[in-house]
């Protein structure tokens, strides 16, 4: 199931059109991780993300992942119009492997002061590097099975936000984050970032479902956002990187 893109130092899980499941590097490979200061508009940041490759000497292909900023949720309909205009640029690069997306992607909706587009937070390119430790990002899940047509049919406890359907959701996004982190060969100790996104009250069950299973043995990074897509309510991605940088 996992394809490797030897040019490009990192393997891969399929996804759906707009991003891969998850990436690690190759043997002789490193991920690095860079952080905008502020997050840059869409098309801005992919200019910007060219100028610091071509800076490090790596070729467009090494950009393995990102992690996106959005306005507010999208309809399904509004989710797959951006996606047409995001992947585009990732055609033009040249990074479709035999149709398929390997960029991983995180991309959620800040619920207070969120930006007037969608902009780019954070992007991962591959380094040569003969002697890294394995490093690997797995991209955002929310609570809906992907690639079944549609979010909502698919959604875990669709409209509940009691503790109940939060702990429910959580618990379904968790397994995402270990099934693909189990093809990627990591779990959470490989972990060096864990991230979740919801405007909703972890607590109930933070402790029980989230520390105990060890994806917070570094603490866990809770961003106050929503996921892209109407009606989804959290959000993880995680990632085991041990570079990384802010870009000012």
């Amino acid at each position: 199931m996992v394809q490797t893109i030897p040019e490009a130092g990192y393997r891969f899980i399929p996804g759906v059109y707009q991003y891969s499941a998850g990436v690690a590097a190759e043997p002789g490979f490193r991920l690095e991780r860079v952080r905008f200061a502020e997050p840059l508009p869409l098309m801005a940041g992919f200019a910007r993300i060219a100028a610091w490759l071509e800076a490090q000497g790596r070729p467009k292909v090494a950009f393995a992942a990102c992690e996106l900023r959005s306005p507010a949720p999208f309809t399904e309909e509004g989710f797959a119009a951006f996606n047409r205009v995001y992947g585009g640029v990732l055609q033009e690069w040249g990074l479709f492997r035999d149709g398929l997306n390997p960029i991983a992607r995180s991309n959620v909706c800040p619920e207070i002061a969120p930006p007037v587009e969608p902009c780019f937070h954070a992007f991962v390119y591959t380094v040569p590097d003969a002697g890294a430790a394995p490093s690997f990002v797995v991209a955002g899940s929310g609570e809906a099975a992907e690639g079944k047509g549609d979010y909502r049919s698919n959604t875990v406890a669709l409209g509940d936000t009691s503790p109940a359907g939060m702990r429910a959701k959580a618990r379904w996004v968790l397994g995402e984050m270990e099934r693909r982190m189990g093809l990627l060969g990591a779990d959470w100790r490989g972990t060096t970032g864990v991230q979740a996104y919801t405007v909703h009250d972890m607590m109930p069950f933070f402790a029980e479902e989230i520390v105990r299973r060890g994806a917070a043995r570094h603490g866990l990074t809770w961003q106050y956002c929503r996921p892209p897509v109407v009606d989804l309510e959290f959000e993880m991605d995680c990632r085991g990187i041990a570079r990384e940088f802010v870009m000012t």
